[in-house]
Formats: structure tokens, C-alpha cells, sequence
């Protein structure tokens, strides 16, 4: 593959930079387009274990449902490596470019990932969870490195497309194609826990196939300099995002608003493949493990068709307004359907299987309604976009932490019915914060409009 050049030091559309494309018109800046094409493919690599990877660890301990408990503490360090490294990701932007973080990040990756399995066939529960935890750096600083490159690239009047087509390249990998790879590589090895362990060692392929796309793909200026203001020492650039939420309250609230927005999504990888994959004398409802990953598959696509949808629709009729009905609500209702629809048909049936899954999809196809706090984010702080953006990834991430606590917390508490019910209660929160959120938004057509949605 070639990869025609893309150099430019503006913005995609801005005077000078050259006539606006029909790619740029979707909110995809041009000159970005196989950076998007290497996040799909990395996150694709990264998602491979997604849905089976609680299982995974607890059987190569032995199994059993304390070890599900073990299972859920190492990707809860896992997690809080994710939201440091999302943390981190913004603020090393920041001082070197994106271009270099996201060298580091798939760096982090591959070795860890190489530690990790290495450290489950020797059966080291203190080297798979540190193992485990330092790989979790990875994915976050190449992902969401491009996420500042691409706030700093794209119009800002189609700031909520923009951040919608990442998250329909993030979500499309992680877990959506990842799941589906996952289904056709672990029969194909073996299957079982040989096949898992060799799927997990295949996926840095795709991991190290996305990066050189980006790599070489795209050579926009931004990428490759600092974007921090000049003056600014690196332990201020390093610490502005934490100085600016505790200095902003929008901020703050949009930060935590983020972090409930996918924390149901992680939280429901490590529950929800012991319930759907689960034999009926365990308590499971008797569907198989490619099942549980097609329904992952299916429920994830209908987040994809509506991320670019949802953040479009936030450009028009108000990101605040898209966050707190369509994501908020909206996730809220379809996580219960997602619940208690299996537990409410027959287990093990087709019928069932197919109810469920469209229950599950309601959840994925809401999830996307959060796009637009990408855009509203910076557009709370424009005088210090590095910041905001910061804050964003390090929510963003922080959504693996939160929902992977949640259950380590709340399971052995109340059982998995109470996690699903401490996540309606998040979401019932982060409606109540929307109403902080007071955002100037530039607008596509027309004047600018006051709303709900908007500074007065």
C-alpha cells in the first residue's frame, strides 16, 4: 500500500490549505484519513480479547467464580493504567506531538502484551497483574493521541463529526471487529484456552499493522510539533488539565460526565460472558462463547452506524442537548433491556438469542449519543484546548477504571444485578451534571443560536 503525501500545517479546510473534500465535508479531515484507517485496525488488534479476556485470566488460575473476582482486580489495575495513560496521552501531545506518543503506545503495547501471556503460561499471578497493568498504557496513548491531532486539525464547526468518525473507527475495533476476529481465530487455533492464548498473540499484527498506517500514512504539521502554548514549562503542560478542572466546573463536570458515559460498557465485558456463555446448571443462560461474541459484534456495529450520526445531529440541534436525552437516557434504558430482556427468554434458544441481541443493540446504539462531549470539552476552555483535551482522553479512559471497579466493588456485594443497577445510578448522575455544561457552539448554518445548550 502507498500512501500518497498529506504534509500541511493548517487546518483541513482553513484559508490556504487547500479546497475543502468530500471526506472533509464528513467531518473527516483529509489530510488525517489514514490515521483513521490505523486507529480501526489498532483498536481491532486491541479488542481481539476484549470479551473473553475475565474468563481467560481466571481459568489459567483454575476457574471458579473467586477467580472470575481475581479476574476482575487485575483489569481494574489494568483499567487505571488506561486512565493515566489517557491522562498522559493528551498532555505528551501536547509537549512533542501526537506522532511520537503514538510511537510510544504501540511500543507499550506489544512488549506488555508479550509479558502478559508469558506470565499466564507460568501461571505468576504478580506478573500477569503487573503485566497486564503496564500494558494497559498502550492502547490509550496511541488512540487518543490521534483524538488531540484530530481537535486540532478539523473545523470546529464540525468539531462533534470529527470526534463521532474517531469513535466509529475506535468502537469498529474495539470490540466490535475485534470480537468478530476473536470468533474466527480461536476455533481455528485450537480453541479453548490454547486458542484464546494464540488469538491474543495474533492481535499484535493488526496492533502493529494500525500503527504503520498512521505512521506513514498521514503528514499533517500538527502531528510532529508541539501544540502546548509557547512559554509554557512541561510541568505546566503536564499539569494543566488536573489545574483546570479543579479551577473550571464545567470542566470538572464534563470530565465525569465522560467518565460514566462507557464505564456500563467495560464493566458488562467482565460480567456478562459468564451469564450469556454460562451453562444453565451454573446460572449462565446457556448460549456459547461465539454467540456471546456475535451479540458483542452486533450490539457494538449499531454503535458504530450512530457515532458519526449522533455527533453530526450534536452539530445541529445542540451537543449538550444530544448528550443528555440520546446518551445519557437513552444508555440508561438500553442497559436494562440489555439485562434483563436474556433473563426473561427461554435460555439457550434462537429466538431468545435473537431478542437479546436487539435489546443489547438499543444499549450500543445509544452509547453514541455521548460524541459530542469530544467537542464540548475544548469548546468549554478554547483559551486552553491542550487542557480540555486532556481531560477528555483521561475520562475516556478513566470509563475502563470506573466500569471494571464497579464490579470488583459492587458483585461480591450484590451480585451482578446490583452492577447493573450502581451504572443506572451513574447515569442517573451524569443527567443531573448535563445541566452545568453551558457551551458556546459555533454553528454549521445560520447564526449562532442561545439555547440551553450555549453561554448566554
Amino acid at each position: 500500500m502507498t500512501f500518497p503525501s498529506t504534509t500541511s500545517s493548517s487546518a483541513g479546510t482553513a484559508p490556504g490549505a487547500g479546497r475543502e473534500t468530500f471526506l472533509d465535508r464528513l467531518g473527516i479531515p483529509h489530510v488525517l484519513r489514514w490515521g483513521f484507517l490505523g486507529v480501526l485496525l489498532f483498536m481491532t488488534g486491541n479488542g481481539v480479547e476484549s470479551n473473553f479476556v475475565s474468563t481467560h485470566i481466571a481459568e489459567a488460575f483454575g476457574g471458579g467464580d473467586d477467580k472470575i473476582d481475581l479476574a476482575a482486580k487485575i483489569i481494574a489495575a489494568y483499567s487505571l493504567a488506561v486512565l493515566v495513560g489517557s491522562y498522559l496521552a493528551g498532555a505528551l501531545s501536547d509537549l512533542f506531538g501526537p506522532r511520537r506518543v503514538m510511537a510510544l503506545g504501540v511500543g507499550v503495547w506489544v512488549v506488555f502484551e508479550l509479558a502478559f501471556l508469558g506470565s499466564l503460561a507460568i501461571e505468576s499471578v504478580p506478573l500477569v497483574a503487573l503485566s497486564y497493568f503496564l500494558r494497559g498504557f498502550g492502547f490509550p496513548l496511541f488512540a487518543f493521541a490521534f483524538l488531540v491531532w484530530i481537535n486540532h486539525v478539523v473545523d470546529k464547526e464540525r468539531n462533534g463529526a470529527g470526534v463521532g468518525w474517531f469513535y466509529v473507527m475506535f468502537t469498529g475495533g474495539l470490540p466490535t471487529l475485534g470480537s468478530l476476529v476473536a470468533a474466527f481465530l480461536i476455533p481455528r487455533l485450537g480453541g479453548g484456552f490454547a486458542g484464546e492464548s494464540a488469538a491474543m498473540l495474533g492481535s499484535s499484527v493488526l496492533v502493529i499493522a494500525g500503527f504503520l498506517v498512521a505512521w506513514f500514512g498521514v503528514r499533517e504539521g500538527h502531528g510532529s510539533r508541539r501544540l502546548a502554548p509557547e512559554g509554557e514549562t512541561a510541568s505546566q503542560v503536564i499539569t494543566a488539565g488536573v489545574r483546570l478542572t479543579f479551577t473550571n466546573k464545567r470542566i470538572a463536570m464534563g470530565f465525569l460526565t465522560r467518565l460514566i458515559n462507557t464505564a456500563p460498557e467495560f464493566g458488562m465485558f467482565i460480567i456478562l460472558p459468564n451469564v450469556i456463555a454460562g451453562s444453565v446448571a451454573d446460572g449462565g443462560l446457556g448460549w456459547s462463547q461465539s454467540q456471546w461474541l456475535v451479540m458483542t459484534s452486533i450490539v457494538y456495529a449499531g454503535n458504530i452506524l450512530f457515532n458519526a450520526a449522533f455527533g453530526a445531529l450534536g452539530d445541529r440541534v445542540g451537543w449538550v442537548t444530544t448528550v443528555r436525552w440520546f446518551g445519557i437516557l437513552g444508555s440508561a434504558i438500553g442497559l436494562l433491556l440489555w439485562w434483563y430482556v436474556p433473563h426473561m427468554v427461554p435460555a439457550g434458544s434462537d429466538w431468545g438469542f435473537a431478542v437479546s441481541v436487539a435489546a443489547g443493540t438499543v444499549f450500543g446504539i445509544m452509547l453514541a449519543g455521548f460524541v459530542p462531549l469530544g467537542a464540548i470539552m475544548p469548546a468549554i476552555a478554547p483559551e486552553h484546548t491542550g487542557a480540555a483535551m486532556a481531560m477528555y482522553t483521561t475520562a475516556a479512559g478513566g470509563a475502563t477504571f470506573l466500569g471494571s471497579a464497579v464490579v470488583a466493588i459492587v458483585r461480591p456485594l450484590g451480585g451482578n444485578v446490583a452492577v447493573v443497577w450502581a451504572f443506572v445510578a451513574l447515569y442517573a448522575c451524569a443527567f443531573a451534571m448535563t445541566y452545568f455544561l453551558k457551551v458556546h457552539q459555533p454553528r454549521l448554518h445560520g447564526p449562532v443560536l442561545e439555547s440551553a445548550d450555549e453561554a448566554a
